[in-house]
């Protein structure tokens, strides 16, 4: 039988905790939209916290012992040997290691502090309880860095891509031929603008029938020049729509920080695998904005309807900005469009049924996209008849896809058809 002996607890158990293990676990606690603590619901990990989206740096431990528990990294023995006896001395052991893991996702550039000002009062200590140092825990907030977004995506991304039996992608792939480095093809003739990738033997060989000599130096004419072909690679200009309505988190799911996840792993496949292309993100709700990527992380649920037209107006914009040759709209919802901006720019709510004006709107805007050249994928979260057969319309009318899906398989699907789309006419 196998025994365990620990010894006093140091500083250093903190260092032999896996961090990227770690910032895994946290993922959803630390893309949470809104979901988390709401009244009536289960927050992640068990917490309940007084406020929806808590980012305080209690929240945080707090979070940070529920996922080393979750992970096997904590065990039930190292917790019981770490408290002691519970009294002051072994919380004050637990809360240093909860201190130092923080320290850590800070000096690692994961999170950054956000600390108001805090100026201790005339009698209040700075250390023990009710002191500012614990004060301080709760004002003090949290977010994630450009290095945590990234790391979030990637670790997504090679999550949805395991569950697609892939290991690797490449570039957007088409049926053209171009001049390029990666010689893929036969060599053509050579033209003026294309890229001098010099297919030596051919050149030679045209050189020596027309001459009829092998000898040094070679008499090259421009018309035995000879370039080598490889694959034509296709940029594409993308733009995810994100339903943030509140029944995005009703109905005690939590559909927002899935979709989150999705867009933050496109980032990273994006901005790794596919360098011409381009991915803006923008939310709709009773209206619609574009977000920087870099926001993306702490995006929230709200306001409460859903203005699909006004999303799909502003994406239609972004895009014909982009001289891609491809571009597309992916869209993910959950709920029927709601809400429309009127020409004074007032907004028109119903969310009664499905309103008439606001569907007549709503594909309006999708005609003008596939006028565009701009192909809309739907990714509906809901299955309701009504919607089934708006969708299906959508489809038809953009002669894009719709997919009726769930937060389970949302990502899987989301990549599927982005790198299923490799072959493509360009025009």
């Amino acid at each position: 039988m196998r025994f365990h002996t620990y010894s006093k607890f140091s500083p250093e158990m903190a260092d032999a905790v896996d961090l990227q293990s770690l910032l895994d676990k946290l993922a959803d606690f630390l893309l949470q939209s809104g979901f988390a603590g709401n009244q009536g619901q289960q927050s992640y990990y068990g917490m309940g916290f007084d406020e929806p989206g808590d980012r305080s740096l209690d929240a945080l431990r707090q979070a940070i012992l529920e996922a080393l528990m979750e992970s096997g990294q904590f065990t039930p023995e190292m917790l019981e040997a770490l408290r002691g006896d519970g009294d002051e001395d072994s919380q004050a052991k637990l809360a240093k290691l909860l201190d130092d893991l923080v320290q850590r996702l800070i000096d690692e550039g994961y999170l950054n502090l956000d600390a108001p000002p805090q100026m201790p009062g005339s009698h209040q200590p700075v250390e023990g309880k009710g002191s500012i140092a614990q004060a301080a825990a709760r004002d003090v907030n949290f977010n994630l860095t450009e290095k945590g977004i990234d790391f979030l995506g990637y670790k997504t991304l090679r999550g949805l891509l395991g569950s697609l039996g892939k290991s690797s992608f490449g570039s957007h792939d088409t049926p053209y031929l171009a001049t390029g480095i990666e010689a893929d093809g036969w060599s053509k003739q050579y033209e003026f603008g294309d890229v001098l990738n010099i297919d030596v033997n051919e050149t030679l060989k045209n050189s020596m029938m027309r001459t009829g000599d092998i000898t040094v130096p070679m008499d090259l004419e421009y018309s035995d020049l000879m370039v080598r072909q490889a694959e034509y690679r296709s940029s594409c200009a993308t733009v995810l729509m994100l339903d943030c309505s509140h029944s995005m988190i009703l109905y005690g799911e939590d559909r927002f920080t899935p979709a989150k996840k999705v867009a933050l792993a496109l980032t990273h496949l994006i901005r790794t695998q596919f360098p011409g292309d381009s991915l803006k993100v923008i939310l709709f709700h009773d209206s619609a904005e574009e977000i920087p990527l870099a926001t993306l992380a702490g995006a929230q649920v709200g306001p409460y309807h859903t203005n699909t037209a006004e999303g799909l107006k502003l994406a239609r914009r972004l895009l014909l900005a982009q001289k891609k040759d491809m571009r597309q709209i992916i869209m993910i919802t959950d709920g029927k469009p709601s809400a429309l901006t009127m020409q004074d720019g007032q907004i028109y709510k119903n969310s009664f049924g499905l309103d008439l004006t606001v569907i007549e709107k709503t594909l309006q805007e999708v005609a003008s996209c596939r006028k565009s050249g701009i192909m809309i994928n739907t990714f509906m979260l809901a299955r309701d008849r009504a919607l089934v057969d708006f969708v299906k319309r959508v489809s038809e009318i953009s002669r894009g896809k719709a997919y009726f899906t769930t937060t389970m398989t949302l990502g899987q699907f989301i990549l599927m058809d982005f790198l299923k789309r490799k072959t493509r006419t360009v025009s």
